[in-house]
């Protein structure tokens, strides 16, 4: 891996000194991989929570922004200070309206973050297994592959389209928790200001209405946001650490690179993250918070979301809400990379 820790134990092959080949046995290289993966997921999830309690009063407010339009009985929002004010104002109180819903998210935090980590780490040995010059470098022993940047942004790429599939369903049910309930969602599932839907009861509401693929509304939104975006972020990472080992003369290697500078380079990756393919997301929670109520009412698909978008607000709607999103991204990204790469420092 270019800017996480090698797994030398993936080497099935060792040269003793008489010269013949010493393989290990398939069983030690195989429960070495699944510690590697094991890490990846715990890591990944401790970031993801973490970044997210950071992140998601501001995630709170974007999902408003982009999709108010479809709530004709709340006020209109005209900015992200208006969407906070409006959030204290709230009777059930700031904390709990800024806070709605984040059962649901930490679970898709946690299932994103080590997804892309663990996803971005196979894709690597995928490449090299693949690659006779970078499969040569791992045989030599216990030295560090450095992959082609090129390599890392279609790593990046592969691991957020399977991040994706996981992630939608969360994401609906979460985005459904973000925005006041309809008339008819309030009095189906008993909806009151003081007791919002909670995730069981939407999970519910969208299985009896859609069945099992309508937890999958949204899903090409969500794979553009992530496939693209993914490259972005684990390429804004490597190429903000390459910058600094280029600039600074201390560093003798990329893993080297000093606290700040990881910060920085987390910081612009999730600043590249949610701001390149961003009107994919603002299609997606459009999707995701629309008024289906009924059992098997017809739901509005990508390419006419997006349409509708155009026509009521033009190229703007597609940006409602980025700002605020790209400023929250920053630090939840630099969070979100810093503890894991610590927790791999210390804990290997």
């Amino acid at each position: 891996m270019a800017s996480f820790k090698d797994d030398a134990s993936a080497v099935d092959g060792l040269h003793d000194p008489g010269g013949s080949i010493t393989l290990r046995p398939q069983t030690q290289a195989q429960s070495s991989q699944s510690i590697e993966a094991l890490k990846d997921i715990l890591y990944g999830s401790t970031a993801g929570i973490l970044g997210k309690f950071v992140e998601y009063p501001f995630d709170t407010v974007k999902v408003r922004l982009q999709s108010h339009s479809h709530h004709s009985s709340t006020q209109a929002l005209a900015g992200p200070l208006d969407a906070f004010a409006a959030a204290f104002r709230s009777p059930e109180g700031a904390l709990v309206s800024l806070y709605r819903g984040i059962s649901a998210p930490l679970v898709g935090a946690a299932v994103e973050t080590s997804s892309l980590f663990f996803s971005y780490r196979v894709a690597q040995d995928l490449v090299i297994a693949n690659t006779p010059s970078l499969r040569e470098q791992r045989e030599q022993g216990n030295v560090k592959v450095e992959l082609p940047f090129s390599a890392l942004l279609a790593c990046g790429a592969a691991s957020g389209a399977f991040t994706s599939l996981l992630l939608t369903p969360i994401e609906l049910i979460k985005c459904k928790m973000q925005v006041p309930a309809t008339p008819h969602m309030a009095a189906e599932l008993v909806y009151s200001s003081s007791k919002p839907p909670g995730p069981l009861q939407l999970i519910r509401t969208v299985f009896r209405n859609h069945g099992l693929l309508g937890f999958w509304h949204g899903q090409l939104g969500t794979l553009i946001r992530e496939t693209g975006g993914s490259a972005a972020w684990f390429g804004s990472y490597e190429g903000v650490k390459m910058l600094f080992l280029r600039a600074d003369s201390s560093l003798s290697q990329i893993s080297d690179v000093k606290v700040w500078q990881q910060m920085l380079a987390g910081a612009a990756a999730g600043m590249s993250y949610n701001f390149v393919f961003y009107p994919a997301d603002t299609i997606k929670s459009r999707m995701q918070t629309a008024t289906v109520d009924t059992v098997g009412a017809k739901q509005l698909s990508f390419v006419a979301t997006g349409r509708q978008i155009w026509r009521d607000q033009g190229l703007r709607g597609y940006y409602r809400g980025c700002g605020i999103t790209v400023f929250r991204a920053a630090p939840s990204s630099a969070i979100i990379f810093s503890i894991y790469e610590a927790l791999r420092r210390y804990f290997g």
